[in-house]
């Protein structure tokens, strides 16, 4: 189907600070062909895409574009190769229009040169025609959806003449609706002789519209695969290195004492018990977060009461949640659940400051000897504690906001989306780390979107609809369909 090797990187390894990103990684894609890059947080995409693109320069290997090396790689001789990258989060100038997002990009840059403002307009318009957008080309970049701006970045691509497109998690911000209409572009691109490399951690995307896949575990190449030729469940293996018959985890739960009550709390009666994971399923606005915001003292609690061990806690903020033992692990990790410019060591320990200080001094010994017990036994991959926690990839960021929490010994646990964004390893260590914590008689109020999470990790599911809880459903009972019943069915 396909003739000509249009780019490949050819025995590319890459250390950071000791730490070896790429292992002689050899990679190729061809013209016309969608080339997906899958792997764990942390297994080297990042790295390999930022050597392709000239960001980084590899310690050995070469990038090959048509059979010749490619000599003094750099982002602007990348580009004008043709060799772009579209990253999660749009790269335009908020206040701008369309047209001169565009224009910047593929527009020769002259002096006193008068600009044809017409032309410049009906370029845009035919460059976001080809790939099907119908988006104003005097519309300012800030006022548009997160998917227009990803058209535009696509534009403005094909207009500086891309020949290889790579799609770094394109979909993480999209509906249903708009991942089918990117895919739609995805298509077209690959009609006009396109190569694109698309990475995504949804791996069901990746059946629907990768021709080939390669897999990078560690830093290496395990293996190139036709796509249609490779199910979930052997990509997950070579992704992970291990066969996994379940994604889940769960055993049977032996709970104890009721650990967390509430009654009429945002208009929520709700217990949960130590050793038990309480899944807590609903729409998003059916008030699950905001439930568990005033459970943490977050936001405040204007009726009902919060029981803790049977006693009755005042919790007016996230202090008086910690004294009594609450812990919680926000969805948002990169802006509420670690501080990206600290230490993996200092954030650690951001929820313990008190009892690894004296007179208000913070003991260096103590916050090391904490931080290293955290990382052994939450399996934190870092070169160094002291690493800065934006170094870190997603799941292991995850594993630094619950360590921080875990170092305080709460007895209630709340975790808030706690696999959202991480791939399938990362999310397979912290159901195991999530069942460890239940089975020492840790109480976990899990919030959680998917519903394969929620009906795989939970001993009882809570279902929110309006603010309320709309029906609670044991394990065995649970189903998708039950589910979707109690959350979407109109209140009587």
């Amino acid at each position: 189907m396909y003739n000509v090797r249009i780019l490949r990187a050819n025995g590319i390894s890459k250390s950071f600070a000791g730490v070896r990103a790429l292992k002689h990684v050899s990679f190729d894609v061809k013209a016309g062909e969608v080339h997906a890059l899958a792997g764990e947080n942390g297994a080297g995409k990042s790295t390999l895409i930022k050597v392709l693109t000239g960001a980084v320069i590899a310690d050995e290997g070469t990038v090959e574009l048509d059979g010749q090396a490619v000599e003094h790689n750099s982002p602007a001789h990348a580009r004008a190769l043709g060799i772009i990258a579209i990253y999660q989060q749009p790269a335009l100038f908020p206040d701008l229009s369309v047209a001169e997002n565009i224009a910047l990009a593929t527009e020769e840059p002259r002096m006193w040169r008068r600009i044809d403002w017409r032309a410049r307009w009906e370029r845009a318009r035919e460059l976001l025609g080809t790939i099907g957008a119908s988006i104003d080309p005097h519309a300012r970049a800030d006022t548009l959806s997160m998917p227009e701006q990803q058209l535009v970045e696509i534009a403005r691509a094909l207009g500086a003449k891309a020949k290889y497109l790579i799609l770094d998690e394109p979909t993480a911000s999209l509906t249903n609706r708009e991942v089918e209409k990117l895919f739609d572009v995805i298509r077209r691109m690959r009609a006009q002789n396109v190569g694109l490399i698309y990475i995504s951690h949804r791996l069901e995307e990746l059946q629907q519209i990768a021709d080939r896949v390669t897999v990078l575990r560690d830093g290496s190449a395990i293996e190139t695969r036709e796509m249609a030729e490779t199910g979930r469940e052997k990509l997950i293996q070579l992704m992970v290195g291990r066969e996994i018959s379940q994604v889940f985890p769960k055993a049977d739960a032996t709970m104890g004492e009721v650990a967390l009550e509430l009654r009429g709390v945002c208009g929520v009666n709700l217990a949960l018990r130590a050793g038990e994971i309480l899944g807590l399923a609903g729409m998003v606005g059916s008030g699950r977060t905001e439930l568990a915001e005033a459970i943490f003292g977050l936001r405040p609690a204007t009726a009902g009461e919060i029981l803790v061990r049977g006693r009755p806690a005042r919790i007016q903020d996230p202090r008086d949640a910690v004294e009594h033992g609450i812990a919680y692990v926000p969805e948002d990790r990169r802006r509420h659940g670690v501080i990206l410019d600290l230490p993996i060591d200092a954030n650690l320990t951001l929820a313990t400051l008190r009892q690894i200080s004296s007179n208000g001094l913070l003991n260096r010994a103590k916050e090391r000897d904490v931080a290293r017990q955290y990382v052994e036994q939450l399996g934190i991959k870092t070169s160094s504690p002291e690493a800065l926690a934006g170094t870190l990839s997603g799941g292991n960021q995850q594993k630094v906001a619950l360590g921080r929490w875990l170092a305080a010994k709460p007895s209630v646990l709340i975790l808030d989306e706690p696999t959202q964004g991480v791939d399938v390893g990362a999310k397979f260590e912290i159901h195991r780390l999530m069942c460890d914590l239940a089975g020492r008689g840790l109480a976990i109020l899990m919030i959680s979107s998917e519903l394969p999470e929620i009906l795989g990790m939970s001993d009882r599911i809570a279902v929110m609809r309006n603010g309320r809880v709309a029906g609670v459903l044991d394990r065995t009972s649970a189903t998708q369909e039950r589910i979707l019943s109690l959350a979407l069915e109109s209140a009587a």
